[in-house]
């Protein structure tokens, strides 16, 4: 069992920038591909980005392109979203999750295991 635990969310303005962290307990982290989902109440879970095992390569939607980035150390089994620019609208619950076997994650019904969520909210 792989665990995720995300840390990073707060309060911030309009404008403003976090780094959300994703930490796994195993030792599995560089097989995996990671993806971060947020999710509002009464809402699905919406992807946000992902990036592969190795890094190499990110992905995100079209919703945050260019304003998140999303980075990962595998020496620290640690998977980072950085925001910049955020909105109102980006105001969520930010979960990480992975699996093993794909290039991006980016389907919420794909993932494996999750993470217990941190609360993004973006004052107006």
């Amino acid at each position: 069992q792989v665990q995720l635990v995300e840390s990073g969310g707060g309060l911030v303005p309009a404008g403003g920038s976090l780094r959300l962290s994703c930490v796994a307990s195993g030792r599995t982290f560089s097989t995996l591909a990671v993806g971060w989902f947020r999710q509002t109440p009464g809402n699905e879970r919406e992807f946000v980005g992902s990036i592969t095992s190795s890094g190499t390569s990110t992905y995100y939607a079209d919703s945050v392109k260019g304003r998140f980035t999303i980075s990962r150390d595998n020496a620290k089994n640690t998977v980072y979203l950085q925001v910049h620019s955020l909105k109102p609208e980006d105001t969520a619950v930010y979960y990480c999750a992975a699996q093993e076997g794909y290039y991006y994650l980016t389907l919420a019904n794909a993932a494996a295991y999750w993470g217990q969520g941190t609360r993004v909210t973006v004052s107006s």
